[in-house]
């Protein structure tokens, strides 16, 4: 008799739904999205007012629950950015394809540790390739996009427009398996202080507003080492890397040299608490993050 995984995929489907979380399917055995995209769609039921993506179809509602999954079985996906969720994705080695790659877990206790915080307990799910996942919650209004890398090395995190496979799914490499009652503890504040996306400025049509923001470069380079300096324990890492990433716009414009800012805040952190090493080591990841990010502004006569 062949097995059907149809009621185990809803119920976890159900499940994830009767914590607030909203699902959609993924089609069988893969992590990519069930449902038809904008080419194909046929701009009737829900999609009757315009196409709608799998963020904004995804849902806590049972009977929508119950008639998708009906159909085949579908793996879960949860749209991290309606449930409220960060979830932090820690890549093995293996899932980057190469022994030498970082292990996602070992860089993100090593950033743990520097921010003088002990990695959180939290819900989490190992995933198909043997990494791990990390819910957290946040409060409403926050907006806070995905992240690739930024984090830490085979560090990613998922948001408002991302979202990640559910435990109970099955990929032909293995299963996602919960680890723990799925209580997701509230994000971080540190954490949080990371993923916050550095401040853009406008891009300056003369030579004139281009002065003006050199000037303003130079009270944010007073200020932000100012507050990385007065920084307490337990925040003085994300102070700093938060620092450098809003101040690595300014260096990409040409507004900073980039050694200013590196000698201003490592002298900041130093004066935090900071070493040596972990000063060099949070500033040079932030700012050639912030520098690749933003592109040079353009200048007319």
């Amino acid at each position: 008799m062949t097995h059907d995984p149809r009621p185990a995929l809803l119920r976890a489907a159900l499940d994830a739904a009767q914590h607030g979380w909203h699902v959609f399917p993924l089609r069988p055995g893969t992590k990519r999205p069930a449902l038809h995209g904008k080419g194909t769609c046929a701009g009737t039921g829900e999609c009757a007012d315009g196409h709608q993506k799998w963020e904004q179809r995804a849902t806590t509602a049972p009977d929508r629950i119950h008639a998708a999954w009906s159909r085949a079985p579908f793996n879960v996906g949860i749209a991290t950015g309606p449930s409220g969720l960060v979830v932090v994705d820690l890549d093995t080695p293996e899932h980057k394809g190469s022994s030498d790659a970082p292990n996602g877990a070992a860089t993100f206790g090593a950033l743990c540790e520097r921010a003088g915080q002990a990695v959180p307990e939290t819900y989490r799910v190992r995933t198909a390739s043997g990494g791990t996942h990390l819910y957290f919650t946040v409060p409403p209004g926050v907006r806070l996009g995905n992240t690739a890398g930024t984090v830490a090395d085979s560090v990613d995190t998922r948001a408002r427009g991302g979202y990640v496979v559910a435990a109970g799914s099955t990929l032909p490499a293995g299963h996602y398996e919960a680890l723990c009652a799925p209580v997701p503890a509230a994000l971080p504040p540190w954490l949080h202080t990371i993923l916050q996306p550095a401040l853009k400025a406008s891009q300056a049509p003369s030579r004139a507003v281009a002065e003006q923001s050199r000037r303003y470069a130079d009270v944010a380079l007073a200020n932000e080492a100012r507050n990385v300096a007065m920084s307490q324990l337990g925040a003085r890492e994300a102070a700093l890397f938060r620092a450098a990433r809003a101040l690595g716009r300014f260096v990409a414009w040409g507004d900073l040299p980039r050694h200013t800012v590196e000698d201003a805040l490592q002298e900041a952190g130093e004066t935090a608490g900071l070493t040596v090493s972990e000063c060099r080591s949070t500033l040079r990841s932030a700012l050639n993050w912030s520098i690749t990010h933003n592109s040079r502004r353009s200048e007319t006569a």
